[in-house]
């Protein structure tokens, strides 16, 4: 089980590296299609997720990353396209890999 005080991120998404989580970056990496997704900062991951439009998903979590309360904030995303088919499997198989800091993270 990895820890969660790396020292590099281990980025298991085809996209590869993480891409900033900011509204700018959001619209200009992430597709609007179906699949996986995981929210990091330098440290760890705090949550993967699966949608079927990745790009609105983020933006969601970008609003609600702004609010005060939030005791992670991520700075940046990683995503993967995959078919509704195959999102849930594939979501599951990442929260196993990278234990992610979020305990909710969505089925």
């Amino acid at each position: 089980m990895p820890s969660r005080n790396w020292r590099w991120l281990k980025v298991p998404f085809e996209q590869g590296a993480p891409s900033s989580f900011t509204a700018i970056s959001i619209q200009n990496n992430a597709p609007d299609s179906s699949g996986v997704y995981g929210l990091s900062n330098s440290r760890e991951w705090i949550f993967i997720g699966e949608a079927n439009n990745i790009r609105t998903a983020l933006m969601e979590h970008l609003r609600q990353a702004n609010t005060a309360g939030i005791p992670r904030k991520p700075t940046g995303f990683s995503y993967e396209k995959s078919p509704a088919t195959q999102r849930t499997a594939r979501k599951n198989q990442l929260i196993r890999e990278l234990t992610p800091a979020h305990a909710n993270s969505r089925a």
